[in-house]
């Protein structure tokens, strides 16, 4: 099945599997990035926190130059938490480094602020080593500067990353524009469905990281994933990505290995039989409170996550 694309809010079509580049070794990313959108890959999903937006933009630049068109890639970046009093700053040095006019879609990488001032520029500490959080400051404010970048050309659409339902209604109250994605961890062992449906109900396309479980890919060994990948004859990588698809998601494919990128966009059809094992096996972690997710910053925030609140 080769991999389609989604409609989102705006109109836009956005691919059904992205390139991630979080915690993609610098010297690998460049080439991994070029790769991809010279093997067919249309969206590449890369953020300034993760530090790599300089290799990001010459991959792009190498792919550009090969004759991929620009307008027919999808980028996204995000804002880091230390900028979101003054997004429009985090954006400049993104484009800067990306080597890019625009952005087809820029994000609040996380909901909360992360001390400006403080010691250090992305991950400031207090005294006793605990995250420099200015607590009290409200989240709505970075979104109403994302809604200000729209006309500037700079930003084709805006949208969230890491919002659970409460952070996500508390933002749906405020906003006058609505978020076209919420990027967030998801997995069979972490449906978040609660989230997923809010975001179906109201029109936000949801964007899937972390799809085989973060690092070391844990879920690749999930006893239904195995079964479904051995009935299809693939991978249990393929099984993990095609279930995003099938639930209406974007997912994002991380890799800086040629094969295993080109391999990432052959996902193929799960039918309803399939979609109920992977479910039955959620539920199953639900009703256990076995439920896992693999990223979550030593932030010493609420973000209003059930399995973690």
């Amino acid at each position: 099945m080769a991999a389609k694309s989604f409609k989102l809010n705006t109109g836009t079509e956005m691919p059904a599997v992205g390139l991630g580049t979080w915690q993609s070794k610098p010297g690998e990313v460049q080439d991994a990035v070029s790769y991809a959108l010279q093997a067919g890959y249309r969206l590449v999903d890369c953020a300034y926190c993760y530090g790599n937006e300089d290799e990001v933009g010459q991959g792009l630049k190498e792919a550009f130059d090969a004759g991929v068109k620009r307008e027919h890639v999808f980028v996204m970046t995000k804002v880091w938490a230390t900028y979101n009093t003054r997004v429009a700053e985090g954006l400049e040095k993104s484009l800067k480094s990306l080597g890019l006019d625009y952005v087809d879609l820029f994000l609040i990488h996380w909901p909360i602020l992360l001390n400006p001032q403080g010691n250090h520029e992305k991950f400031p500490t207090l005294p006793d080593g605990s995250r420099d959080v200015v607590h009290g400051w409200n989240h709505v404010e970075a979104w109403k500067q994302m809604e200000a970048l729209l006309s500037t050309g700079k930003v084709k659409a805006i949208g969230v990353c890491n919002y659970s339902k409460r952070y996500l209604e508390e933002l749906l109250l405020h906003c006058t524009v609505v978020p076209a994605i919420n990027q967030i961890e998801n997995h069979p062992s972490l449906p978040q469905q609660e989230v997923v449906d809010l975001c179906k109900a109201k029109g936000i396309h949801v964007v899937a990281y972390s799809p085989l479980g973060s690092t070391g890919s844990p879920l690749m060994r999930a006893e239904p994933v195995a079964k479904i990948a051995e009935k299809k004859g693939v991978s249990a990588g393929t099984v993990l990505l095609s279930y995003h698809v099938a639930r209406g998601s974007t997912v994002l494919a991380k890799s800086v290995t040629p094969a295993r990128i080109k391999s990432n966009l052959d996902l193929v059809e799960l039918d309803a039989a399939d979609m109920k094992l992977l479910d039955d096996y959620s539920a199953d972690l639900a009703k256990k409170g076995e439920l896992k997710r693999y990223v979550y910053p030593p932030f010493g925030v609420d973000f209003g996550f059930p399995d973690k609140s």
